[in-house]
């Protein structure tokens, strides 16, 4: 892995003089740019990934309307949740609505999120990523309906795997992702200029390395990693968005072994301590 600083230990604080480049959307990018600073780092934001509404949110309303008819509820993402809970209210139901259900959280901050919607998450897997959902709940799902609430444009790992074990699964989309145009001057400046270049890059999803190189201009998969981009460290929050960096020829140098914003952050603490 290449590195073109490090964390100064004299200044107690371990991403001291390490620039890192956050490119998660503008309104969650806050969280992780906060510890970051904590720890010393110089946090640069560019969003690789905009969260819009879906053209229509009918269909999701339809299936919020008669919530009666699930056993189960999975939500993906905080995105999810904001945006379920969001139809929630404009639909006038409430918590109670939900009561009967059990629900999956495909992580502790999609947890919270709930949690702090005031209802109460029966399963969280152990690890962060579809496959996992899929091996919580493969044995309790049988014969019974599911709704599963999320982007437009998801792994379909979830619907297809818990069908097999027996499950009806409808699928909603609660929002969609885009690339933020705007981000695009912004992204390749900071690349070319010595005085906002980032030392590490951080990818939180498979949609932001995708837009990552969208918003580079590269219209097919280089075959090894861009001169632009040598001596950067790409830090991933998990395997998922590992094997798309991959897939893209975007080697991985920091991978989370906490499939979360945490996890992530100690995983980048820890390369850049001196070795």
């Amino acid at each position: 892995m290449t590195k073109s600083r490090r964390g100064d230990s004299k200044s107690g604080k371990p991403l001291h003089q390490v620039r890192v480049l956050v490119g998660r959307a503008r309104h969650q990018a806050g969280s992780l740019s906060r510890e970051l600073r904590k720890l010393g780092a110089d946090v640069l934001e560019i969003p690789f990934i905009e969260i819009r509404k879906p053209r229509s949110f009918q269909p999701l309303d339809t299936a919020l309307l008669n919530l009666r008819n699930y056993d189960w509820l999975i939500l993906t993402s905080v995105n999810g949740v904001e945006a379920m809970w969001e139809r929630l209210a404009k639909l006038r139901l409430n918590k109670k609505s939900l009561r009967h259900l059990k629900i999956a959280a495909i992580g502790p901050a999609t947890k919270s999120s709930i949690e702090e919607r005031g209802s109460k998450v029966h399963v969280v897997p152990k690890e962060y990523v579809a496959e996992s959902v899929v091996k919580s709940l493969r044995r309790q799902v049988k014969g019974k309906r599911v709704l599963l609430v999320r982007a437009k444009v998801a792994r379909d790992v979830i619907p297809r795997e818990l069908r097999k074990a027996g499950a009806h699964v409808d699928v909603f989309e609660a929002y969609e992702t885009m690339v933020p145009k705007s981000s695009r001057t912004r992204l390749r400046s900071a690349l070319r200029n010595a005085n906002t270049r980032p030392d590490v890059i951080t990818f939180t999803s498979s949609s932001t390395v995708k837009n990552f190189v969208t918003l580079l201009g590269r219209q097919r998969p280089a075959k090894k990693r861009p001169s632009n981009l040598e001596g950067i460290t790409f830090a991933s929050i998990g395997p998922v968005t590992s094997a798309t960096l991959r897939e893209l020829h975007l080697e991985v140098d920091v991978e989370a072994e906490q499939y979360s914003i945490p996890g992530l952050i100690k995983a980048i603490v820890t390369s850049t301590r001196p070795l």
